[in-house]
């Protein structure tokens, strides 16, 4: 199989920090003319900790080339020390402590955590993205990206929902956005794909909505919206599904429902930005994208790295 262009790697990187800086805003901005307004005043949109780990997750992939576990986990850890503002979560600052006191690796620290079960909260699902470029169509995409999530969340929950994430943005990549589109057929992959009961219902969820033309807010009180990965990934699909033919609509959709709106505009805007490409998404928006040429430059090396595989 031939790579994707390398626009749609740079839409979807940077579609995804735009979504995570924009629904940042959106905790303050709560309806879609001052969240627009907010936008085009802020001289720079800054990011959380949801594009500061896809950055290093892009950083290990760059780096060596396929999924290092280890190496991951030590990425996280150096990006995390020299920002550690970025508004992380307990859970990876805790496997951080726990690997460097213990001497252990990354994944067994990372299964200690929530009395054995390890995490299903959706931190590796926002970040997955360089993983669903960079192996995009490849029969190992699921395995890749169940590896990469696994570095800090061990539940099969979390594992799942970066699973499908990740097949998300793959398929996006794939499809040519001047061709018609086929919401269902999309939705049934991605349920097929699953593979605990949690996602696979709430992707049943999303297909239902969908079908019954479902409202953004019946659907985000119906999916969810949280931190937990069966509760907001598969609103973000729903909201790329509802909106596939707009970055901007598909973005509002995924901040302006409530929940974890940085990391509902970071799943939602990798999708969107997968399918696509850079093209489409706002310049102005881009231009005031905090570390873009660094997150470009990154979107481009997997796109080299992809193009060697093919």
């Amino acid at each position: 199989m031939n790579t994707a262009g390398q626009d749609k790697f740079v839409g979807a990187m940077i579609g995804s920090a735009l979504g995570d800086a924009i629904g940042e805003l959106a905790f303050r901005y709560r309806n879609q003319t001052s969240l627009l307004d907010a936008i085009s005043r802020s001289p720079i949109l800054c990011y959380t900790d949801d594009t500061a780990m896809a950055i290093g997750l892009a950083q290990s992939l760059v780096k060596k080339g396929d999924i290092d576990q280890q190496h991951i986990g030590e990425t996280f850890r150096r990006n995390y020390e020299s920002e550690p503002w970025r508004g992380y979560a307990s859970g990876p600052p805790t496997i951080f402590g726990l690997v460097s006191r213990k001497n252990i690796k990354y994944v067994t620290a990372a299964k200690s955590l929530f009395g054995g079960q390890g995490s299903l909260g959706n931190g590796a699902a926002m970040r997955i993205v360089p993983v669903g470029i960079l192996f995009h169509g490849r029969d190992d995409l699921l395995d890749k990206a169940r590896q990469s999530a696994e570095v800090t969340h061990a539940h099969p929950v979390g594992m799942d929902g970066a699973t499908i994430q990740a097949m998300a943005i793959s398929m996006a990549v794939d499809l040519d956005p001047v061709e018609a589109f086929s919401w269902r057929e999309f939705i049934d992959r991605l349920i097929l794909a699953s593979q605990t009961k949690e996602i696979r219902a709430k992707m049943n969820l999303v297909k239902a909505l969908l079908t019954n033309q479902g409202s953004p807010g019946e659907a985000a009180r119906t999916i969810g919206r949280s931190v937990a990965v069966h509760e907001s990934m598969p609103f973000a699909v729903f909201s790329f599904l509802r909106h596939p033919k707009s970055f901007e609509s598909c973005l509002m959709c995924a901040v302006l429902n409530g929940g974890d709106r940085d990391t509902l505009g970071a799943m939602a805007g990798a999708i969107s930005g997968a399918y696509l490409g850079i093209e489409a998404i706002p310049p102005q928006w881009i231009s005031r994208l905090e570390n873009r040429t660094l997150i470009e430059e990154l979107a481009i090396d997997l796109h080299a790295l992809r193009s060697q595989d093919s």
